[in-house]
């Protein structure tokens, strides 16, 4: 009798989503999968051998990555992250301040809306004030998803933006300027680029 035998890895989807595909260039739904090599017989698998690995796979084009290409923000949390940083960072600002002024308020729903919010409003910001972090939101996390997405200079804009709001009803108190440190260290900046960035922006206040 002929046998046919030989060693082949077999592979399990393991987990499925949506990623970053870099060969399509967009949002893509992905299978994430895990191998095992075995013993077949007749090309029937009959004995479990080791591991041979993860991959993850692209369901539109069949391209394979390293699974750490999951940790890769997609177009869509890339898209998202803008508007819900600075509604963070804003809300963090106000806080700190006086929630109440008209300028500042107007300033924050003006840079959140800028971001690409566009409907968000006096309630929604009320909505974040009214909450620890601001609507529930983990204002660290939010800005560090922020980060890896930006260039020094547009971490160094973001955090003109929030000085602004505060400076929208004043010179910056203590307060502020400590919110703005905090906002400042949570986009990876250092304390020295923090400090020159809210001295610019407090003279270009002052100047205009």
């Amino acid at each position: 009798m002929f046998l046919i035998f030989g060693l082949r890895v077999y592979y399990r989807t393991i987990g499925t989503g949506t990623f970053h595909c870099q060969r399509c260039g967009g949002d893509r739904p992905y299978r994430l999968r895990s191998g095992r090599r075995w013993i077949h017989l007749f090309f029937i698998p009959i004995i479990p051998l080791g591991k041979a690995g993860e991959h993850v796979q692209c369901t539109v084009c069949k391209s394979r990555y390293r699974p750490d290409v999951l940790s890769l923000p997609t177009m869509a949390q890339m898209q998202a992250a803008l508007p819900a940083g600075l509604q963070a960072a804003a809300a963090t600002m106000l806080r700190a301040g006086d929630p109440f002024s008209l300028a500042a308020r107007r300033r924050a729903i003006d840079a959140v809306r800028g971001a690409g919010l566009a409907g968000y409003d006096d309630a929604a910001l009320d909505a974040d004030l009214g909450q620890p972090g601001g609507a529930g939101m983990d204002v660290t996390a939010r800005l560090n998803a922020l980060t890896v997405q930006l260039a020094v200079p547009a971490r160094e804009w973001f955090l003109a933006e929030i000085v602004r709001i505060g400076l929208a009803d004043g010179p910056l108190t203590e307060e502020e300027r400590q919110a703005a440190q905090e906002i400042a260290a949570g986009l990876g900046m250092t304390q020295a680029q923090a400090i020159g960035v809210i001295a610019m922006t407090e003279q270009g206040a002052s100047a205009g």
